[in-house]
């Protein structure tokens, strides 16, 4: 199923891919040659459904994301999961459909009221569009970039979302970490995000 916008987002399609080319640097690792220090933490979570200008579309994005960092910007360690669902109405004389995918978090990076989460594909429904391109085979990785409203901290709203797309086979992959802009707005639901906070 492909899935096309005047923005060529590209969600549950079986094209566009983000080919970001910088890749994370290297955290250096304690003396001992153990897991650096932890300085700081941060976290994502929540759901919320974002705008697609087709009439009969869901489609929405869970996060239940953490990061430790030691030295640099890039975090020491990331775990967690995200799931992206697209739901559509039977219209066209096609039926009604359930498409989602479930991604192992692999990178969550945040600075103020934004945050990017990357993670590869650990599962997906049966006879889906990513099951059916290779993406659960290969465990294509994709991103999500969130913009969080705070209206109360001056943080205008709306929050955003915006999602990378899965590359194809012979595209360079999405490097960890990376995602594109937030551009898609969230129209229900919404996100918790803790930015960096030094642990005691």
């Amino acid at each position: 199923m492909s899935i096309r916008a005047p923005r060529t987002l590209t969600l549950l399609a079986l094209a566009a891919a983000l080919t970001a080319t910088a890749a994370a640097p290297a955290v250096a690792a304690s003396p001992s040659g153990d897991e650096p220090r932890i300085t700081s933490t941060s976290s994502l979570t929540g759901t919320g459904r974002m705008d697609y200008p087709v009439p009969g579309n869901d489609i929405r994005v869970t996060v239940d994301a953490r990061s430790s960092y030691g030295p640099g910007h890039f975090p020491v360690r990331s775990e967690g999961t995200f799931r992206i669902s697209h739901r559509t109405d039977a219209m066209n004389g096609e039926p009604a459909s359930d498409h989602w995918g479930e991604f192992a978090v692999g990178c969550l990076t945040t600075g103020g009221p934004v945050a990017t989460v990357t993670g590869r594909l650990v599962r997906t429904d049966h006879g889906g569009p990513w099951e059916k391109a290779g993406y659960l085979k290969r465990h294509v990785r994709m991103g999500v970039s969130f913009y969080v409203a705070d209206v109360a901290n001056g943080n205008g709203g709306p929050s955003r979302i915006g999602l990378s797309g899965g590359a194809e086979k012979g595209e360079l992959p999405l490097k960890k970490c990376m995602a594109p802009a937030p551009d898609a707005t969230v129209v229900a639901g919404g996100y918790t995000l803790k930015d960096r906070m030094p642990t005691r």
